[in-house]
């Protein structure tokens, strides 16, 4: 036996949608608007994940540009029939209204780590879809929303069978699952599976915050009625002491030894003045779990509550006559690959650049960080409470519309920037008139959040030399740096890293805080700022 430390996959890793094919195990996680879209990652031992590509072609046109924070890919679903993989997903367009502005996709590949092809919409009535392949058939469940005033949001969990080769609708669509909305928690990313006779239906229950949790419901027919158990199979709701939070959205899957397991994600809240915040966002969880005398799933260490550390089997040494799936696909040597991500677009050689200077990044400053549209940045997931990162600067603004440098980053409305710009000169108000004059090369540390746009610090540095400079998180708290003559100097106050949470907003908030570098140019999209030495580490793991 071994044992796994939940979360498995830590940092911005929601709504895991875990299968095994053979020797291997595979999650599919939610991208939202970022891109690579859908990540999936891979195992043999439920201990050791690697990142093993993505869904290359998920959003039709390549490109996300416009929508809203917390928008773009949901909840994906990944499926394997014994001969091709599947994946089914919502791409969201707008966020917090009545309607679900959405389109559902489905994409098919001989492995998933390989090339998707491209996506094929399909008649879907909600976020959160997912396929279910039994004796042959094909099954489509989905979320049913109703946008009427006076209708339900959440109105129930529906099911239509599809073609297997062209995935039209086969017969009528039938609600197979519906809560009292007035007395009863909303349920929402259904999952299906048949096991000694009986249908299950795994349903996330009670929205994706502190009341979330896994409900299970069941029936002889695939089209129901489906019996709601008793109690949830898991759910952090009732004992804020637990270390795993937000526990939920659950699916089943079977190790070779016939041993069950529970994919879900989870949030590990840091804890503020405020209450609990999560900072790292959702991240993915396994839990063992085994079947009662009455035919239910449960925990297998008993109770709901999600377990830190989980004892799992080691993988066969036949492989199930499974071969290896071919190795992860290198990233273009011009373009930085993962862990790198890129808001609402891939990366684009158009404005980021490894060629032009060995060892280096150079970016092209295009939108400010509020857009929503085309921004120069690459980021990396934090995936500790205790982080530090790192990167060198060189770029020679001449005016402050134009900046580069370091950014701890959750979505448009919450992020802190440290970056080398322009500045007037010091005896000179703010005047917008930059051309008049040189001014001053500076380091300026600004952050938004939800009380606006302030700027906490400015210090003048030499122009025209490269700069190293950081920041260091601890839970609530994040220090800005700077490096000179190999001494780390303080920038600005300590700042409420909170602020880049979850739950720090006014409006929903589904995604995770990242380390990040970026280029700004409001002009005419020329400037470059070169980096490199870029280094995100974490510490005292084992202390969260």
């Amino acid at each position: 036996m071994s044992t796994l430390t939940n979360p498995v996959i830590r940092g911005f890793a929601p709504d895991p949608s875990m299968i095994r094919a053979g020797a291997w195990y595979y999650v599919a996680t939610s991208s939202f608007e970022w891109f690579p879209t859908i990540p999936i990652h891979r195992s043999r031992d439920l201990v050791n994940w690697e990142f093993a590509g993505h869904v290359q072609h998920a959003v039709p046109g390549g490109s996300l540009s416009g929508v809203p924070d917390s928008g773009g890919i949901w909840a994906p679903a990944l499926s394997w029939d014994g001969r091709r993989f599947f994946i089914v997903y919502a791409v969201v367009r707008s966020l917090q209204m009545s309607y679900f502005n959405l389109e559902t996709y489905i994409c098919t590949a001989d492995d998933p780590a390989g090339e998707w092809s491209e996506p094929r919409r399909v008649a879907g009535h909600g976020f959160d879809p997912s396929l279910f392949h039994h004796e042959g058939r094909l099954w489509l469940l989905n979320l049913q929303n109703d946008h009427r005033p006076g209708g339900n949001r959440f109105d129930g969990i529906v099911l239509t069978e599809l073609d297997h080769d062209t995935f039209r609708p086969i017969g009528e669509t039938r609600m197979v699952f519906q809560r009292d909305m007035e007395h009863e928690r909303f349920v929402e990313g259904p999952k299906l599976l048949h096991h000694d006779g009986w249908f299950y239906l795994l349903l996330a229950e009670g929205g994706t915050g502190y009341e979330h949790g896994v409900l299970v419901a069941r029936s002889r027919r695939i089209t129901g009625p489906y019996e709601a158990d008793h109690r949830p199979l898991l759910t952090s709701r009732d004992d804020p002491s637990q270390p795993l939070q937000k526990a939920g959205h659950g699916e089943l899957v079977r190790a070779p030894d016939g041993q069950w397991f529970l994919s879900h994600l989870a949030s590990r809240p840091v804890q503020t003045a405020r209450g609990p915040r999560c900072t790292l966002g959702r991240e993915t969880a396994i839990q063992p779990v085994a079947w009662a005398a009455d035919g239910w799933p449960r925990l297998k260490h008993g109770g709901w509550h999600p377990a830190v550390h989980v004892e799992v089997p080691d993988p066969p040494g036949d492989r199930d006559g499974a071969a290896d799936p071919p190795p992860v696909h290198a990233a273009d040597e011009e373009l930085p690959g993962w862990p790198w991500s890129t808001l609402r677009e891939p990366v684009d050689k158009t404005w980021s650049d490894t060629s032009a200077r060995p060892g280096w990044i150079r970016l092209r400053g295009r939108h400010g960080p509020e857009s929503l549209w085309g921004q120069s940045l690459l980021a990396q997931r934090i995936t500790e409470h205790r982080s530090r990162v790192e990167v060198t600067v060189d770029a020679a603004p001449t005016t402050y519309t134009q900046a580069a440098g370091l950014v701890l980053w959750y979505n448009t409305e919450a992020y802190f920037t440290l970056d080398l710009t322009w500045t007037e000169p010091a005896t000179e108000r703010q005047n917008g008139q930059q051309w008049r004059n040189q001014g001053r090369t500076v380091l300026t540390l600004t952050t938004r959040d939800r009380h606006g746009t302030r700027i906490e610090a400015t210090r003048q540095i030499p122009a025209g030399e490269p700069v190293t400079i950081g920041a260091d998180i601890d839970g609530a708290d994040a220090r800005f740096w700077m490096r000179r003559n190999g001494s780390e100097c303080p920038i600005g106050p300590v700042l409420d890293f909170s602020e880049l949470s979850d739950e720090a907003g006014t409006r929903l908030r589904f995604t995770g805080a990242f380390a990040a570098i970026h280029a700004v140019d409001l002009v005419d999209g020329a400037f470059t700022a070169d980096f490199t030495d870029f280094r995100l580490t974490a510490s005292h793991a084992s202390d969260d």
